[in-house]
This record gives structure tokens, C-alpha cells and sequence, in this order.
């Protein structure tokens, strides 16, 4: 590599570090601040430095013991895997479909219906929150006492309304476009010279070249998925069926355990960085292919 080259990259690379270094710091400070006493935290806070990103007192457990004796946190992280899983699983499959349709298929009104789509992404969910609760609670619900049915009244504290509602997304939808509007025609043409339909097409040619950009969407389905709290605050009153962030509630009592917060913020938060990790070079490669192609 030239000298030239080579001062061309650290130019790159060092910002890009700093970068990182700034936005790993909440995270550092959320880990180790799980790991010590109330008292610490806050006598390293005050002590300036480095202090307060450090494991400088004895290592202990203590916070993580507490959080799993004052809330029921393997129901809730069971409750928050289910929601967010079956909300990807569904949801690649309604929004790759819908994007493959929009971008392969032809019919009046496409362009449309394609608007339509896009317009939702500016409207905020605060703003719809409060009439689709109203909705979801004319909506009858199934609910299992062991493996017999009873039907509900509401759709209210079930999974149903944790799930249902957030499968078709705007993004993905158009995300799922832009990927295969990136896919050659001709393959289509071959396709149906060999007498295939446009799900033979779909599920056979498109899906498989189109890896990346499930794994971009499922991360970004994912995510909002398991941060989910507005939604179950309105609308999930048993405890059986609460996801992992109500469960922070448990803890801003009258004296609040700030230790205990850090360390079941940590549990909620480390899933997300093991998902991202595991996905990360499809999902920069979706975001690169997608920004580039009409």
C-alpha cells in the first residue's frame, strides 16, 4: 500500500473508530454498572475519569440475582422471543410477497398502491395507537386452557394484538422492492417458458437470490419487536402474557436499585447485539445493494 493510500485509510479508519468508541460507551457503562453496587456506581460517577466504565470494585452477580427474584423474567424473555419471532417469521413472508408483487408484477393501480405504502412511514404509531386499541378490543380473541379453546370477547391481553398488528410493515415492504427490482427479468422469462407461476417464481428464483435483504428485514422487524412497551402497556394487563421491557416498571419504586436496572437492561439488551452480530454482513450488504439500485 502506498504512503498516499495509507493516509487516505487512517483518515477513514480513525474517525470511524472514535466513532464507535463514543457509541459503545452506553452500552460499557450499562455492563459494568450491572456488575456493582449502588454505592459504586455512583462513588465512580463522581470520581470523573474512566472510573465509571471500569469494573473497579469486586465483580459481583448480586443485581442479576435480584432482578431474577423480583420479576419472572424467563416468563417475560419467553413471552418477548414469542412475540418478536413469530412477528419476523410472518412478517418476511406477507412483506417479501407484497414487495416481489410490486416489483415483478404489473397492474393498474401499482404505482398507487405503492404511494399508498411509502405514505404510511410518516405516520408515527402514537398517532393511531389509541383508535387501533379501540379496534383491537372489538376483535374476538382464542384463548387455551390446556388444549381446550375458550373464545374471548377482545383481542386485549392475548398474543394476538402483540403480534397481528405489527406483521405488514411500510419499510419492508419497499425495502423487499428495491431488492428485487434489482433481480434480472430475464430469469422471470425463462421461468415461465419452463411453465412456472409467479409463486413458482417467488419462491424459487427471488427468494433464494434475495438472502440479504430477509436477513436486513428480519433484523429490522425484530427490533421493534422485542422493544415493544407502548403497545403491551395499552393493551396486556396479565403478567403471564407481559413482555421483557414491561418488566422494568419492577423497579422504579420508591427507592430505585439503579444496579438491578442496569443489569435487566442488560438482559433485555444483549439478545439485540447477538441478532445484529449474527446478521451484520447481510444486513450491510442489503443496505448497500438496496442504496444503489432504482
Amino acid at each position: 500500500m502506498s504512503r498516499r493510500a495509507l493516509r487516505g485509510s487512517l483518515w477513514l479508519y480513525i474517525p470511524m473508530t472514535l466513532l464507535a468508541i463514543f457509541f459503545l460507551f452506553p452500552i460499557v457503562f450499562m455492563l459494568v454498572s450491572s456488575l456493582k453496587a449502588d454505592d459504586q456506581i455512583f462513588a465512580d460517577l463522581t470520581s470523573g475519569g474512566l472510573a465509571a466504565f471500569l469494573p473497579t470494585s469486586p465483580v459481583t452477580l448480586d443485581n442479576y440475582a435480584e432482578v431474577f427474584r423480583k420479576v419472572p423474567v424467563g416468563r417475560f424473555l419467553v413471552n418477548s422471543l414469542i412475540v418478536s419471532l413469530i412477528t419476523v417469521a410472518f412478517g418476511l413472508v406477507v412483506n417479501s410477497m407484497a414487495g416481489f408483487a410490486l416489483s415483478r408484477m404489473r397492474f393498474r393501480g401499482q404505482t398507487l398502491v405503492l404511494g399508498l405504502i411509502v405514505a404510511t412511514l410518516i405516520v408515527p404509531f402514537d398517532s393511531i395507537a389509541i383508535p387501533l386499541l379501540f379496534e383491537v378490543a372489538k376483535l374476538p380473541g382464542v384463548r387455551f386452557e390446556g388444549l381446550v379453546p375458550t373464545f374471548g370477547t377482545s383481542w386485549l391481553d392475548t398474543y394476538y394484538v402483540q403480534i397481528i398488528p405489527f406483521i405488514a410493515n411500510a419499510f419492508s415492504i419497499f425495502l423487499f422492492r428495491q431488492f428485487f427490482l434489482a433481480i434480472p427479468r430475464e430469469l422471470d422469462e425463462a421461468a415461465k417458458v419452463d411453465g412456472a407461476g409467479w409463486f413458482t417464481i417467488y419462491r424459487r428464483i427471488a427468494a433464494p437470490l434475495a438472502g440479504p435483504a430477509f436477513a436486513t428485514v428480519a433484523i429490522l422487524t425484530f427490533l421493534p419487536a422485542w422493544n415493544q412497551y407502548l403497545w403491551p402497556l395499552l393493551t396486556i394487563q396479565s403478567e403471564d402474557l407481559r413482555p421483557l421491557n414491561l418488566g422494568m416498571d419492577y423497579f422504579f419504586q420508591l427507592q430505585t436499585a439503579w444496579g438491578q436496572v442496569m443489569a435487566y437492561a442488560s438482559i433485555i439488551v444483549i439478545p439485540v447485539i447477538v441478532v445484529f452480530l449474527f446478521f451484520q454482513r447481510a444486513f450491510v450488504e442489503s443496505v448497500a445493494s438496496t442504496g444503489v439500485k432504482g
